[in-house]
């Protein structure tokens, strides 16, 4: 399928509105301030209409750790309780929003991979501001390691260590982690 085709179902209106009828959101492709802003607005409106429960399905490769920490913070601002669902690829910034929910709430589909590491970054420029955007990417892993440590009850040190590289697990393996609580095959498993 093209890229434009698929931005064509993504953004079609009626689509997302049967979608939300039955109070679930999709995080898919990469995240981006728009994409996160998209998933934020959606998560305000489903909870100024109800506390009814929430369901994220999570199939992004990740992006912008900021965006994926707003939707975080989204998710644990809201009042109706939210589950978040791993299919397909949840990596790096979409693996930290699955982590906003408790572990009860995290299931993964049994074909799901997941992808835990250290920030990245592109920066360039002068040797000063390279230094700075340096340090503030140190602080940024380390929120993130503990951020993993807190939601799988393993040492900040463990998770430092996993995310040192590319820490890739399965459905089976990111259950034994931590990283989810439940490897469900139908949605009445929910």
């Amino acid at each position: 399928m093209s890229e434009e085709k698929k931005k064509e179902i993504a953004e079609n209106p009626a689509l997302n509105d049967k979608l939300l009828k039955t109070r679930s959101v999709m995080l898919t492709g990469e995240i981006t301030k728009e994409s996160a802003d998209q998933v934020i607005r959606q998560l305000l409106v489903l909870d100024s209409e109800s506390s009814d429960p929430i369901t994220i399905y999570i199939n992004s490769p990740g992006g912008d750790v900021d965006g994926g920490f707003a939707i975080y913070d989204t998710v644990r601002f809201i009042s109706a309780p939210v589950t978040m669902v791993g299919l397909g690829l949840v990596a790096s910034a979409a693996a930290l929003v699955l982590l906003a929910v408790p572990s009860e709430r995290r299931v993964g589909l049994p074909n799901s991979s997941y992808l835990i590491h250290q920030p990245l970054s592109k920066m360039q420029g002068v040797t000063t501001d390279v230094l700075i955007h340096a340090n503030v990417i140190e602080r940024l892993r380390a929120k993130l390691d503990k951020v993993i440590a807190d939601a799988t009850k393993k040492s900040v040190e463990e998770v430092s260590k996993d995310t040192e590289r590319d820490h890739w697990l399965f459905s089976d393996e990111a259950l034994e982690y931590g990283l989810i609580s439940k490897i469900i095959n139908s949605k009445s498993e929910l």
